[in-house]
């Protein structure tokens, strides 16, 4: 493991550890190639590998439905899933994985994720997009849908880029959102952005390498 190959943490210590957690996230859908995640993780989690606790591992996923039960089962990592609508109209455009596992399947399958409890939330991420999915009523059916979930939902401001097709909900909008979602008995903090200033916050990076790259590619001017 890189981390720790940098920071010299060979054997692995049992305490006083400088690499704690581990999130799959952002390298693509971990569920569409649980053999080798599978393999990697069960590598980690090994007492004469990295041996790092399931507790201390979260597998983010868009919603592959019928594999998160097996991953529940198999792996028993904590679950992270990239909601961001409650409504199946509005998440088949932003996810449009939705088509195949709408949202009432993939809600079920966490109500049901194994090992889920209330010391082991799933985490739900929901990014906040001005007009799409901000509303009190979209956060009361947030709360209806989670009902028997354990679960806790992390509210992300969007990041913009040039030209991107939606923008951020106004601060005021997001806290409100969030009062509901606390009112109602689940933990909604308001995630941090960090590096929008450089374009590199999240959902920002791809904007910037594709610029850089349509910019390599552009000809030479002949002025």
């Amino acid at each position: 493991m890189i981390p720790r190959d940098a920071l010299g943490e060979w054997p692995s210590p049992q305490a006083d550890r400088q690499v704690t957690n581990i999130v799959l996230m952002g390298m693509g859908e971990p569920l569409f190639n649980y053999e080798n995640v599978a393999e990697a993780l069960k590598t980690v989690m090994d007492p004469e590998g990295l041996s790092i606790s399931r507790r201390k591992i979260t597998l983010s996923t868009a919603g592959v439905v019928p594999m998160i039960r097996r991953c529940g089962a198999e792996l028993g990592v904590n679950l992270a899933v990239s909601l961001h609508a409650v409504r199946d109209d509005v998440r088949d455009r932003l996810v449009p994985l939705n088509r195949k596992y709408p949202i009432a399947e993939l809600i079920e399958a966490c109500r049901t994720y194994p090992g889920a409890s209330n010391a082991r939330r799933i985490t739900f991420e929901y990014v906040m997009l001005k007009g799409v999915n901000d509303t009190p009523a979209d956060a009361r059916e947030l709360v209806r849908l989670l009902a028997g979930t354990p679960a806790k939902v992390n509210l992300i401001p969007f990041n913009p880029w040039p030209g991107a097709p939606y923008e951020c909900s106004p601060d005021a909008a997001i806290a409100a959102f969030s009062d509901i979602v606390f009112a109602a008995g689940y933990s909604a903090p308001v995630r941090t952005p960090r590096g929008r200033d450089i374009l590199a916050a999240c959902g920002q990076l791809k904007s910037a390498s594709v610029r850089l790259r349509k910019s390599k590619d552009e000809p030479l001017s002949a002025d």
